[in-house]
């Protein structure tokens, strides 16, 4: 049983949301973590955090990739692509950042995890 109340609440979070939801939830946290990289460019040992959480977006995207590879996937097969498109586009952008950091570079990286969240959630926008 975690210690620490805010780890409870996330361990029941996490078994009680649907599938989009929890797609959802894990995007926003990843642009969420982003943003905070971003707003804190100056702090100490920002090179080893901004490796950590491009490194944690670009698992949620393999991740996101592995399954619209699927053949049994139930998106249709033009969303697929257009997603998988995406998806290429991310693996790029990590990279690049890593190569050349820049703050303004998460931006985007930012905005498609809200974008993407919030039409999982049936938003329309990023909230």
């Amino acid at each position: 049983m975690p210690t620490n109340p805010l780890d409870a609440y996330q361990s029941v979070e996490r078994a009680t949301l649907s599938g989009r939801e929890l797609e959802a939830s894990v995007l926003m946290r990843a642009a969420q973590m982003l943003q905070e990289v971003r707003d804190s460019w100056q702090a100490p040992g920002l090179e080893d955090k901004l490796y950590q959480v491009l490194k944690h977006n670009q698992r949620i995207w393999t991740l996101f990739q592995s399954e619209w590879l699927q053949e049994d996937n139930p998106l249709p097969t033009e969303l697929r692509e257009n997603l998988l498109s995406l998806s290429a586009f991310v693996d790029k952008r990590t990279f690049e950042i890593l190569s050349f950091p820049e703050p303004s570079k998460l931006e985007i990286l930012i905005s498609i995890n809200q974008n993407l969240a919030a039409g999982l959630r049936g938003n329309g926008s990023a909230e």
